[in-house]
């Protein structure tokens, strides 16, 4: 196994799909399990949803309580050797550059001195509801907000502060992206390749549509590859900007046992782990911890290492034993 650092995002809720509420102490028992002591990423959200903020989703995103407290309280992601990343997702109904700006100087100053990772968008190639790419203006979004997040930390002295932004690959499951990456590819590099800091990737090829196991690690190797050998050099990104996986999931439903779940991240994570020094791929973050709502049988609902009691699966063991192998 490579050394690359490994997380998980750690609560419970999948965009819309709210289940049990989250437990503090059982996440500190399972993450605490995971890492082992390791350094150890714990991924989390704040959603920025317009000025005002969309009714609906704010009343299942909550934004004000996310910039009040996240999951865990504050001094937690800066203990036991974890690591804060928090992504900052926009999600407006109408296009809005001055609130989504104000909403990142909120985050910097709340969250600047506990984060190590700052990501500005969330898959803003991806055009489905609840997901960025599907906001009016997310390409201004990322580009105008990554620089003045970097602004930002650096006036704030966040020098250590890693930014970056995610994307899904490779475009096949997406049907295009091309708009996407022309875009990139005509800034000049100073105007936004210059202030990432790395690129994530959402990784879920058999997550959403019938994959056969044997099929697993090809389908992760071209993502991979795809995205480093294709889509970074247009952006004027090149081998020296890190990857990290920064969402990677399959899950357990009426299709698949918590056996054939374990078996197949095992697939995955050992896929990536072997293309990791190739493709300079640095952090794994595992998408999540729990189940959303193990009750519901869509795979969104299902990607949990446990169930949403917290009850583990055989996932959880097989993704602490490659940590620990790593």
């Amino acid at each position: 196994m490579s050394a690359m650092t490994y997380g998980i995002y750690a609560a419970g809720q999948v965009a819309a799909t709210v289940g049990p509420p989250d437990d503090p102490a059982a996440i500190d028992d399972l993450v605490r399990g995971l890492g082992g002591g390791r350094p150890f990423v714990v991924r989390e959200y704040a959603h920025f949803l317009g000025t005002p903020a969309d009714p609906e989703k704010a009343q299942i995103l909550a934004p004000d309580r996310k910039m009040r407290e996240l999951t865990m309280p504050d001094r937690w992601y800066d203990t036991g050797n974890r690591r804060l990343d928090l992504v900052l997702c926009y999600l407006p109904a109408e296009r809005d550059l001055d609130g989504w700006l104000a909403f990142i100087e909120q985050a910097v100053h709340r969250y600047g001195a506990i984060a190590r990772f700052l990501q500005i968008t969330l898959e803003p190639n991806f055009k489905l509801p609840w997901i960025d790419g599907s906001s009016p203006g997310v390409l201004d979004a990322l580009t105008t907000g990554t620089r003045h997040a970097r602004r930002l930390l650096d006036a704030a002295g966040h020098r250590d502060v890693r930014l970056g932004f995610s994307v899904a690959e490779p475009p096949e499951f997406l049907g295009g992206d091309e708009e996407f990456w022309a875009h990139l590819e005509a800034l000049a590099p100073a105007d936004f390749a210059a202030h990432v800091d790395y690129v994530g990737l959402g990784l879920y090829p058999d997550a959403f549509s019938p994959v056969p196991e044997t099929a697993l690690a090809g389908l992760t190797e071209h993502a991979l590859r795809h995205l480093r050998e294709q889509n970074m050099p247009r952006a004027h990104l090149g081998p020296n900007v890190p990857i990290h996986i920064a969402e990677n999931g399959t899950p357990t439903g009426p299709d698949r046992t918590p056996d054939d779940q374990a078996a197949r991240l095992d697939i995955m994570i050992r896929t990536v782990a072997a293309a990791a020094t190739r493709h300079n791929i640095t952090h794994h973050e595992l998408f999540g911890l729990r189940d959303a709502d193990s009750a519901l049988a869509e795979p969104i609902a299902q990607l949990g290492l446990t169930t949403s009691g917290y009850r583990p699966k055989p996932a959880y063991d097989v993704y602490r034993k490659l940590i620990a192998e790593s």
